[in-house]
């Protein structure tokens, strides 16, 4: 077939797609010609210092690309960072205002100090053109405003991307009487801007909204809360500032504060805001966020967020909207991994993060978020090529990069993957983290048990988790997990072959129909050096080498209670001539090889805790290193709408209090009284079902785990 040619001037940027020749994934090109194919062949514009000259680009499929304006493909050079224009691009209203930007328009650009209000002074150039098929990079030159309304004297004016605009502020809600002076701007390649062209098919629609939206805003200026949608604390709001500017938050307290008459809200932001606090007003603490988060605001300024808010019908009518329109996502097919430690919260934390809920899927979506948004123990498994060819290995796997690369998973996609998993129940009915956990790793990862244990008669078994068995009565009221697991693993006669990759050990519990303790103490670290089949282990009391445990032992407490006793044979001896143990029953140790070196600790680490309350599952996560980088998710945290017509709402929220109570020895742990702990503290302590660990720093591989079927 020949190639026929299409319109002049028609640029695209690439989507998705494998690359090929010579385009790829967040690529901004010109057309050339388009074949009856489908196919489109053109020039490449790479971005940075070589955006302006492009080179031949090859071919790319039109279905993968999405079709831009001259003025939107120069605006989206000057983004560095692919990433960042197709996250733009999944933002169509806030790229829409971007790009019918005028001069003196007050925006919010994100810079190193925070999210500041300014106003749009020029339309930067950048670049020579030397030739006809060359561009021009676009950027804004903003002129930012203080608290008190007035504009910087910062001479040069700081340049940004379309990236760096969050927030486009309408002409319409600028405050009567502020009138801002015009700013002068000289220099190389430099044009003043009058209007930035729109983009295709807004024109009039563009402006007719505008009129809309004003005259709403005007019905909603004279009556604040004229939806008369009540507000309580949960509710997610937005507030308009003296200078137009729109923040989003939730509310975490009502109430009147001291030296005021009328109801305030305490509104936890969504970004650092200068002036804010961390939930202090005056000298009474409301409530505790992180610093620079709170606004205290009479409640008659706050409105719903209009981002989840419901769809408009016709003049003066509205309907609840039946799904949320999501961002789109195109998976690049490479291997995505955890945020780091340093973005972690800037990219999880939020209402609309983590992985959307939706009936009853609470169970599945905790334990995906706790194994695979900041954990690389699984990830040798999940991105292996051959696996990538089933349909539900390439579900699952565009779950777990949509979760690292945006944060955010709908709930559709999670809906698509429990369809794929065989079962109709995994669709509509609660299920425990337990059967999801063995279906993921038999059917979907392909894989053998992570655990192998051998029992005193020798036989060998295995099991993807660890399930706590003990008699009543056997331990204390608040128990440590690694007393749990020591005592049950004594109780069944129990040893672990190796040690585990991926260890998820299971509270003994029953859903939220019973528990047999009230309390648990998490281990942050987890020693199974005692726990190890045939490997060698020191004595309780020397340090030489053990050749006897003794399970009565366990409870004693003259020896530290709950913690496994093995004895060389001089102070087993010893010990169990005491009245009071002369009735043990001390088992004899398989003889490892002497050796004159110590004997190494096997430990592993904390990295996820699955909870349960009445039916729902939660999780926390540890997303870092460091003591305090603790999450707390909950993929069913708020609704909009009823059940008929809405969505749930997910929040991840940083927990750094966890941290906190985490680094104290499991003895004052034990000592504290739940009660007197923070809120997300005690709900860990009393309602905590599973905890992960994992071996440092060892990523898990199938090859040491045989495949439990073809």
């Amino acid at each position: 077939m020949e190639p026929r040619a299409t319109v002049k001037e028609q640029f695209f940027i690439v989507i998705r797609g494998k690359s090929r020749k010579g385009f790829c994934r967040g690529c901004i090109g010109r057309v050339e010609t388009e074949t009856q194919h489908g196919e489109l062949t053109g020039l490449l514009y790479c971005g940075g210092s070589n955006a302006l000259n492009p080179k031949s680009g090859g071919t790319v499929r039109k279905e993968d690309t999405y079709s831009l304006t001259r003025h939107q493909a120069q605006l989206l050079l000057f983004v560095s960072s692919v990433s960042k224009r197709l996250e733009l691009l999944c933002n169509p209203q806030l790229f829409s205002a971007i790009c019918e930007l005028s001069q003196d328009d007050l925006v919010v650009v994100k810079h190193k100090k925070g999210h500041l209000p300014g106003l749009v002074k020029n339309l930067m150039q950048i670049g020579r053109k030397e030739h006809k098929d060359d561009l021009h990079m676009l950027g804004f030159e903003v002129e930012f405003v203080d608290s008190d309304q007035n504009l910087s004297s910062k001479k040069p004016l700081p340049l940004f991307s379309a990236a760096d605009v969050v927030q486009v502020v309408p002409s319409y809600s600028v405050p009567l009487g502020l009138h801002w002076k015009d700013g002068q701007s000289g220099g190389l390649n430099r044009k003043a801007v009058t209007r930035i062209n729109s983009m295709p098919n807004i024109g009039s629609h563009a402006r007719q909204t505008r009129e809309n939206l004003a005259e709403q805003s005007t019905v909603q200026s004279q009556s604040p809360r004229a939806s008369h949608v009540p507000l309580e604390v949960g509710s997610l709001v937005e507030v308009v500032s003296n200078s137009g500017v729109t923040v989003y938050g939730v509310i975490r307290w009502l109430g009147v504060p001291a030296g005021k008459t009328n109801e305030w809200a305490g509104i936890e932001l969504d970004y650092d805001v200068s002036g804010c606090s961390d939930g202090k007003y005056g000298s009474q603490q409301y409530f505790t966020c992180k610093a620079s988060r709170a606004l205290f605001v009479p409640v008659t300024k706050c409105t719903p967020d209009s981002r989840f808010s419901c769809s408009s019908s016709g003049r003066g009518t509205s309907k609840p909207t039946d799904t949320l329109l999501v961002p789109l996502y195109e998976d690049p097919e490479e291997y995505a991994p955890p945020f780091p430690e340093s973005e972690a919260l800037s990219s999880l934390v939020g209402k609309m993060k983590g992985i959307q809920g939706h009936i009853n899927s609470c169970y599945l979506d905790v334990t995906l978020f706790s194994l695979f948004s900041s954990s690389v123990t699984l990830d040798n498994i999940y991105q292996t090529p051959a696996d990538t060819e089933r349909p539900i290995m390439c579900t699952f796997r565009e779950i777990v990069n949509r979760l690292r690369r945006q944060g955010f998973v709908p709930a559709q996609s999670v809906m698509n993957f429990r369809q794929q998993l065989g079962c109709d129940t995994f669709r509509t009915e609660e299920k425990d983290p337990e059967e999801f956990i063995t279906v993921l790793f038999q059917k979907v990862l392909r894989m053998g048990p992570l655990i192998k244990l051998r029992s005193g008669q020798d036989i060998c078994q295995g099991a993807y988790t660890f399930q706590i068995f003990l008699e009543k009565g056997q331990m204390g009221q608040m128990p440590s997990v690694q007393q749990l697991l020591d005592t049950s693993c004594l109780s069944g006669d129990l040893k672990f072959e190796e040690v585990p990759s991926c260890l998820m050990v299971q509270m003994p519990r029953f859903g939220n129909k019973y528990k047999m303790f009230s309390h648990i103490i998490p281990s942050t670290e987890l020693d199974i050096t005692d726990l190890l089949y045939n490997s060698p282990r020191e004595c309780f009391l020397c340090g030489h080498l053990a050749e006897f445990e003794c399970l009565q032992c366990l409870p004693d407490r003259k020896m530290q209670p709950g913690r496994i006793k093995p004895f060389c044979s001089t102070c087993n001896t010893q010990v169990h001539s005491h009245p009071s143990r002369q009735a043990h029953s001390p088992r004899a140790l398989p003889a490892p090889a002497a050796s004159d070196t110590p004997v190494p600790r096997h430990t592993m680490q904390l990295f996820a805790v699955l909870c349960i309350q009445t039916s729902h599952y939660v999780s926390f996560l540890k997303y870092g290193p460091d003591p305090h980088s603790w999450l707390f998710f909950d993929c069913m945290a708020d609704r909009h709408g009823d059940d008929q017509h809405g969505y749930n709402i997910p929040e991840v929220r940083a927990c750094p209090e966890l941290g906190d109570f985490l680094s104290q020895p499991e003895e004052d742990m034990a000592r504290s009284h739940p009660s007197q702990t923070p809120e997300l503290v005690r709900r860990l302590l009393c309602d905590s079902y599973m905890f992960l660990y994992q071996k440092p720093a060892t990523p898990l591989s199938r090859s040491n785990h045989e495949e439990p079927f073809n």
